[in-house]
């Protein structure tokens, strides 16, 4: 196969999915067995292709995807003018405590913070997709060991942990995440559109 054929493949694929995908979905496209060295290749040359265009490609921890430029997003927030959640200072200490020391227990949690954590953080959290229990640990009474998720990840933008922005930059981004998804929003899938007509 052509990579330029390889390419418009992909592209039509990323474009109508609604999750990012990953490396072993695309080649489930494919009759004929693709390395991912080519299939990189292939996203590369997409995403340099895509340079100057209101969206652009992005590899996220769970896979890639098209995204709006976040200098659109102001305009994007017109069409759609929801607020996004705001979370306590509670939420976002934990979370930050969570993302930078993990895995660590809630008694850890208390411990760094000075203040007894309220399960309504922990729940919130939960349901946010941004943490889970990991496991436990071997101590009395085998507490759970939270740590962050790829969804966490992909909100944040980001491919892995060591691309954690400094503890002072994460309150600022976590507050940005909605936009982000927001902007995501605006390459609307096929699916999407006929769904207008």
């Amino acid at each position: 196969m052509e990579l330029s054929t390889l390419k418009r493949i992909l592209e039509a694929a990323l474009l109508s999915a609604h999750e990012p995908l990953t490396l072993n979905e695309m080649k489930r496209m494919f009759d004929d067995e693709l390395s991912n060295d080519v299939l990189r290749k292939a996203l590369d040359e997409l995403r340099d292709e895509w340079n100057e265009r209101p969206a652009e490609l992005i590899q996220l921890a769970s896979g890639w995807r098209f995204r709006t430029r976040p200098e659109y997003a102001s305009y994007l927030q017109r069409l759609n003018p929801e607020k996004p959640p705001k979370y306590s200072r509670a939420v976002l200490e934990t979370l930050a405590i969570i993302a930078y020391r993990q895995p660590v227990t809630r008694g850890d949690i208390e411990e760094i913070r000075g203040v007894v954590v309220n399960t309504q953080v922990i729940r919130t959290l939960e349901e946010r997709g941004w943490i889970d229990t990991v496991g436990h640990r071997d101590t009395p009474g085998r507490p759970a060991l939270f740590a962050t998720t790829k969804q966490f990840l992909d909100d944040l933008g980001l491919r892995s942990l060591s691309e954690l922005p400094a503890l002072e930059e994460m309150a600022h981004k976590l507050e940005l995440n909605d936009v982000h998804a927001a902007q995501e929003n605006a390459v609307p899938s096929p699916a999407e559109e006929s769904g207008r007509s």
